[in-house]
């Protein structure tokens, strides 16, 4: 079995339209079916993940508590819960709240152009972080990230700063004066 990871190609309805190495659609992006994890703590914080230093690429910044791509054959919210024990050590519930498309330059001549799927739960799990994957851990409420990112935006991933945009809107419109569960 070959260790090459590859990535489900998709059109933009996130219908099946092949496969690709994982390399390969980064360096010839075509766009490819993905999905972002957002668990929130009781007091609304959001668990952020820093990339581990050693990352092929955005080694050492900081994004959403988990992301990845589903292997063929295998449900986007199975490949999310499996990523989420293989990066973080825990797994919750958590719901597929919407998603969107984006294309995004993430440097080294690498693009992103992803059928992202964004799922948000809630948790109090402490991480167990996988040290190949996950430099450190943190929570952060929403606000405070979104100041955060507008005076340090290079500390960020480029895809969790579009994601998060759509997160906090999605957020605002579909949980206005309620916690979000």
């Amino acid at each position: 079995m070959s260790d090459k990871e590859y990535v489900i190609l998709v059109d933009e309805n996130d219908k099946e339209i092949g496969i690709k190495e994982k390399m390969e659609a980064h360096l010839h992006p075509e766009l490819h079916r993905a999905f972002s994890v957002f668990i929130f703590n009781e007091n609304d914080e959001l668990m952020l993940q820093q990339r581990a230093l050693s990352k092929y690429h955005s080694p050492g910044l900081w994004t959403n508590t988990c992301c990845s791509h589903p292997r063929q054959g295998e449900k986007t919210n199975d490949a999310a819960h499996r990523r989420m024990m293989e990066e973080m050590g825990f797994d919750c519930d958590f719901e597929k709240a919407f998603h969107f498309t984006y294309r995004a330059d993430v440097g080294d001549g690498l693009i992103e152009h992803e059928f992202d799927h964004v799922f948000i739960g809630r948790s109090e799990a402490k991480p167990t972080i996988n040290p190949d994957e996950v430099h450190d851990w943190k929570y952060m409420g929403m606000e405070e990230i979104k100041k955060d990112m507008q005076k340090n935006p290079g500390n960020y991933t480029v895809w969790f700063r579009i994601a998060f945009e759509e997160v906090d809107h999605y957020l605002k419109t579909n949980f206005v004066n309620r916690k979000i569960d």
